[in-house]
C-alpha cells in the first residue's frame, strides 16, 4: 500500500552562484515524494491554490504519485524565493508568501487512512497531531520538523514526538530541540521524547543514525557538480523511507542500506536546479552509485 506522505508543495525561485530559477515545482511533499516514488508507491496530502500549471500535475503522474489528496483552493499556491552563498549551506529567505497554505487543514481521504507508513513532512507540529487522528494506526509514523516550530510551537512538537517512531531533522535543529550540543547526548535526550530512530542530517558531511543504543555514521557522497541544495533533505528523507517500506524490513542492516539510499537520491537531487536531475533519473543510475557508496566507505578489519 506504499506511503502517505503530508506536507507542502511550493513554487521556488532560487539564486546560487550557478543560476536562478523562478516559480519552479518545490515544497516539502514534493521532494519527498519523487524521491520516494522510486522504491514504492506515494499517495501526496497537501493543498495547491487555482494557479497551480497542469504541467506540475503531469510531471507527478509520470512518477505514479496518487494525487487524490492533493487540494486545489482559490489563490495562489504557496511560493519561496532564496539565496545561496558560494558554502551552499543555508539560503537567505528573500520571499515568503503563504497563501493558500496559511489554512492548510490536511483532509485524508477515506481510501488513504488505512497507509501503513507515514511521513510527516515539515509542517506545524498542530497539523502533524491532525493527521494522526485521521488515521488508523499506521506501522510507522517518521516525521520531519524545523528551528521555527521547536521555538515557537514547543509543546504540540513534544506531543507530536510520544507518537513518531523516525524523526529526520539537521544537527541545529537537534541541538535546539534537545538542548545539548555534544550530538550524541542531545540523540539520547531526543530518543527519550519517543522516537526509537533519530536520523541527523549533516549536509555535505553525510548523515548519523540513532538506533536504540547503536550509532551509525554514513558520510557525503563527493560531488564534482552541486547546483542547488533545496529540498535535499526532504529527498533523502524519500529515499530513506521509501526503500524501508518497499522492503518491509525495519531491521538494524536494512536501516543502515536505508540511510545509504537516502545519501545517494540527496546526492542526484542537489546536481541541478529543482526536480530536473530526479525526473531524468533511472533505477539504474541509482543502483550504480549505491555501489559506489558502498566502495567509498568499505574497509576490511584486522
Amino acid at each position: 500500500m506504499g506511503i502517505l506522505v503530508v506536507g507542502s508543495v511550493a513554487l521556488d525561485t532560487v539564486e546560487t552562484p550557478f543560476g536562478r530559477v523562478e516559480e519552479v515545482l518545490g515544497g516539502s511533499a514534493i521532494y519527498f515524494s519523487v524521491s520516494a516514488s522510486f522504491f514504492t508507491d506515494v499517495r501526496l496530502v497537501a493543498v495547491v491554490g487555482d494557479d497551480f500549471s497542469d504541467k506540475h500535475i503531469q510531471t507527478l503522474k509520470k512518477r505514479g504519485i496518487d494525487l487524490q489528496g492533493l487540494e486545489k483552493k482559490p489563490g495562489s499556491t504557496f511560493r519561496w524565493t532564496g539565496k545561496y552563498g558560494f558554502n551552499l549551506s543555508d539560503a537567505q529567505t528573500q520571499f515568503l508568501g503563504l497563501n493558500v497554505f496559511a489554512d492548510f487543514s490536511p483532509r485524508i481521504p477515506e481510501a488513504y487512512r488505512e497507509t501503513p507508513f507515514l511521513f510527516l513532512a515539515n509542517i506545524q507540529p498542530s497539523l502533524q497531531l491532525e493527521v494522526l487522528k485521521q488515521l488508523k494506526r499506521p506501522d510507522i509514523v517518521a516525521a520531519d520538523t524545523m528551528n521555527c516550530w521547536i521555538a515557537e510551537k514547543r509543546k504540540d512538537l513534544l506531543e507530536l514526538l510520544k507518537r513518531v517512531d523516525i524523526l529526520t531533522i539537521n544537527e541545529s535543529e537537534a541541538r535546539q530541540l534537545s538542548e545539548e550540543y555534544n550530538l550524541v547526548k542531545a540523540a539520547r535526550r531526543i530518543q527519550a521524547m519517543g522516537p526509537k530512530i533519530l536520523v541527523i542530517k549533516q549536509g555535505e558531511y553525510g548523515v548519523l543514525m540513532f538506533e536504540g543504543d547503536q550509532i551509525f555514521s554514513a558520510p557525503g557522497y563527493p560531488l564534482e557538480t552541486v547546483y542547488d541544495p533545496t529540498g535535499a533533505g526532504d529527498t533523502f528523507a524519500g529515499g530513506f523511507m521509501g526503500y524501508l517500506v518497499n522492503t518491509r524490513n525495519f531491521g538494524s542492516e536494512n536501516l543502515r542500506r536505508a540511510i545509504v539510499f537516502g545519501s545517494v537520491m540527496a546526492s542526484f537531487n542537489v546536481e541541478d536546479f529543482s526536480l530536473n536531475r530526479l525526473v531524468k533519473l533511472t533505477y539504474p543510475e541509482i543502483e550504480e552509485r549505491y555501489h559506489q557508496f558502498k566502495r567509498l566507505s568499505h574497509f576490511e578489519g584486522i
